[in-house]
C-alpha cells in the first residue's frame, strides 16, 4: 500500500452507510450518544439519526440505555477500547481545535495511537473551499500520519524496532515501514517537539503537529494542522508552531480541569 492508496473516498459513496459507520465509531470510542448529539454531529434530522441508531441496535452494534441514550453494543465492545478516556480527550480538545481553525484557517485533527495504527478521534474542518476534509473515525498506519508519528516519537528506538519487527509483520498484508528511516524521522520530532509531514499520508497535503500531554506530561494524543500543499509556506512555520503550542496547552489545561 502506498501513500496515495491509504484512504480514497468511493466515487459513489453511500451516505447512509457512511453515517452508520461513523456512529458506530463514535459509540466505540466515546461510550455513548443521544439522538440529538448524533443528529448534530452528522448534520441530519433527528428522525434520520434515530433510524440509523435503531439499525445499529438491531445488529448489536449498539444498545439503548435506560435514559434512552445509546452506547456500544456487544459487537463493538469486543475491541476493548477505553471510551471514557477518549471521550474526555475529545471533549477537552474540541474548543481549542475550533479556536485553532479560526486562527490558522486550516483543518485541525486529533489523533490517538494503538500499536502501529493511528485513529482520528476528532476533526474540525477549515472553512476554505480548498481544504483537507475531515478524517474523524478513520484509521491509518501510525508511521504515515502526523499524529501517529508524534506519538511514535514518545517511544524509545528499541520499542519502535520491536513494534515494527519483521516477525510482527509476518503473514500480514500490511506495509512495514523502512525502520531506519522512520527512526531518523522520529529523532527529528523528538529534538524539535514538532512533526512536519509533507505528502506522506496523502499526496498534495502537508500537516504539522505536536503532542497533547496530560497533567503528568504523558503524550495522550497528537494535535495536527493539515493543509493543501499549495498553501504551505515554510517561512510561516514558526507562527503555525506557536499556534500549536498554545492550542496543545489549552487542551492540557482542559484535561486537567476535568
Amino acid at each position: 500500500m502506498n501513500a496515495r492508496e491509504l484512504k480514497t473516498k468511493p466515487t459513489y459513496a453511500v451516505t447512509s452507510v457512511d453515517h452508520a459507520l461513523r456512529l458506530a465509531t463514535w459509540l466505540q470510542l466515546e461510550g455513548g450518544l443521544t439522538v440529538a448529539e448524533a443528529a448534530s454531529r452528522l448534520g441530519v434530522a433527528r428522525s434520520t439519526a434515530h433510524r440509523l441508531l435503531a439499525m445499529l441496535v438491531y445488529r448489536d452494534f449498539a444498545v439503548q440505555s435506560a435514559d434512552r441514550g445509546y452506547r456500544a453494543g456487544p459487537v463493538l465492545e469486543l475491541a476493548g477500547n477505553s471510551p471514557s478516556e477518549t471521550s474526555a480527550l475529545r471533549a477537552a480538545a474540541l474548543g481549542p481545535m475550533q479556536d485553532l481553525v479560526a486562527l490558522v484557517g486550516e483543518t485541525v485533527n486529533l489523533t490517538i495511537r494503538t500499536g502501529d495504527t493511528a485513529r482520528f478521534i476528532a476533526s474540525v474542518e477549515s472553512p476554505q473551499a480548498l481544504r483537507v476534509g475531515s478524517r474523524e473515525g478513520m484509521v491509518f498506519p501510525a508511521h504515515r500520519v502526523t499524529g501517529g508519528q508524534i506519538l511514535l516519537a514518545e517511544l524509545s528506538d528499541g520499542e519502535v524496532e520491536d513494534l515494527y519487527s519483521a516477525d510482527r509483520y509476518a503473514g500480514r498484508e500490511v506495509e512495514r515501514p523502512d525502520v531506519p528511516r522512520l527512526l531518523r524521522t522520529l529523532a527529528r520530532i523528538r529534538s524539535r517537539g514538532l512533526a512536519v509531514n509533507r505528502g506522506l499520508s496523502e499526496k498534495g497535503v502537508v500537516a504539522v503537529g505536536r503532542a497533547v500531554r496530560d497533567s503528568e506530561g504523558v503524550a495522550a494524543a497528537g494535535l495536527s494542522i493539515s493543509m493543501p500543499a499549495v498553501r504551505y509556506n515554510p517561512e510561516h512555520l514558526p507562527g503555525v508552531d506557536a499556534a500549536l503550542i498554545f492550542a496543545t496547552g489549552a487542551v492540557t489545561a482542559a484535561l486537567t480541569a476535568e
